[in-house]
């Protein structure tokens, strides 16, 4: 089944946009093959969320113009407190507009890459246009892919050599402070052989309500025996509809670690998907959710295993308050030929109110016999005889909960591999509760 597509621009749009960004004949043609393509392509199908309904293809403007920041200091406040002010390796985007850019020069004598989407399109087109949505998010794969693909508005490029160690976080901002403001952001990071590095991605909404869309593709790969840490913390505004598919690939011997607090305010559906394609390589999530008010949301976390001796490993805890409601899909697959392999997961979700829904499905897909593999979900309300103990204690039951609620969360944010994102995480959920 397709739904229709109603679009204000046209391909002539879409041509325009891309030969004003000067982008290279292959990016122009690909943005046109998929807005070529998007009628015909279905919707993806996240289980047990209808989303027929929800709005990904209409929104007041496709690009916004933003101001442009000389140094760190002129940042927002808000924005500066998940920015450490030493902080060399940062890119900000304001809206949709490249608006900071810090590298420092013992990582470009390395051969490191760090710069925007657009950029890298132009400067750096043959390294950019062999890993695009090649490996990892196919273009065509359903309809919000190709209008991804087709309306690309932002988005970093990141490449570490062969051999490169980067000691220090590289840090990512995407600033939303224009309540019109549309997301088709991607972020591609190459981590080449033998190479490691620390990837903080902070989504940041600073206005209460918005009016666009997110459409959201991250695709991470990594070759050959690098390792790759991965943590975002997304704090996007409610009115956004919102769709995130952050998607990476293992060489052999590589490690893919993914950290991410999905704290949007806004219907979102996400998926994350790890492929595990090289011989004793690993995928390993750790996602911590709040949600809260009316919103609806579906997060569906795949690790797929197709080399020998892999490691997967899974684990998710949500709290749902309000009338909020989520689906946590987890999916372990080892395919046919992928002996002695791994495949683990934990979902529990705590819902705090009576009208508020959460379900936690895990599936183990397995092809193989000399594997290993098991799963463990739970889903609860709150303990009232843990709040009574507290509360017996003289704290109130409003303090009583948040305890409880930093408690059940603690097991996955400990357990993140970032600093600043576990620091920033602990902040956002702290508001969240209130």
């Amino acid at each position: 089944m397709t739904v229709e597509t109603k679009l204000a621009l046209t391909e002539q749009d879409i041509r325009s946009f891309s030969e004003g960004k000067q982008e290279p004949s292959w990016m122009t043609e690909l943005r046109l093959k998929a807005f070529g393509e998007l009628e015909t392509l279905p919707m993806p199908t996240p289980d047990k969320t209808k989303i027929t309904n929800w709005n990904f293809t209409e929104f007041p403007v496709h690009t916004v113009e933003s101001s442009k920041f000389t140094s760190l200091a002129e940042l927002p406040e808000e924005v500066k407190a998940v920015v450490n002010a030493e902080q060399q390796n940062i890119y900000i985007q304001h809206n949709n507009t490249p608006a900071f850019l810090s590298l420092s020069e013992e990582l470009k004598a390395k051969g490191v890459i760090l710069t925007d989407i657009y950029t890298a399109v132009r400067e750096h087109s043959a390294l950019v246009q062999q890993y695009f949505m090649t490996d990892g998010v196919k273009v065509t794969e359903h309809k919000l892919t190709a209008l991804h693909a087709a309306l690309l508005n932002g988005g970093v490029f990141l490449y570490v050599p062969k051999n490169v160690i980067i000691e220090e976080p590289i840090q990512v901002i995407y600033l939303h402070d224009d309540k019109t403001a549309s997301l088709f952001n991607h972020t591609l990071l190459v981590a080449d052989e033998n190479s490691s590095v620390t990837y903080v991605e902070n989504y940041l909404s600073t206005v209460d309500h918005a009016e666009g869309l997110a459409n959201i593709v991250t695709e991470v790969i990594a070759k050959d025996n690098s390792r790759v840490t991965f943590g975002t913390v997304d704090v996007l505004a409610e009115g956004f509809t919102t769709y995130v598919n952050r998607r990476g690939v293992t060489s052999r011997d590589a490690v893919l670690e993914w950290a991410l607090g999905m704290m949007n305010d806004s219907d979102t559906i996400s998926e994350n998907t790890t492929h595990l394609v090289g011989d004793n390589s690993e995928g390993r999530v750790k996602m911590v959710v709040v949600g809260r008010g009316k919103q609806k949301q579906n997060f569906t976390t795949k690790v797929i295993h197709w080399g020998k001796h892999t490691e997967g490993h899974i684990l998710k805890h949500g709290v749902m308050k309000d009338e909020a409601s989520s689906i946590f899909n987890g999916i372990g697959k080892i395919e046919y030929g992928a002996t002695k392999s791994n495949a683990e997961q934990e979902s529990r979700v705590l819902m705090l109110s009576e009208k508020a829904r959460g379900d936690a499905n895990p599936i183990l897909l397995i092809d193989e016999d000399d594997v290993t593999a098991g799963h463990a979900a739970s889903v609860g309300r709150v303990d009232p005889l843990q709040l009574y103990y507290l509360m017996s204690r003289g704290i109130s039951q409003h303090e009583a909960e948040r305890l409880v609620i930093h408690g059940f969360l603690a097991p996955v944010v400990n357990e993140l591999p970032i600093e600043g994102v576990k620091k920033q995480l602990t902040e956002v959920i702290e508001r969240k509760v209130r």
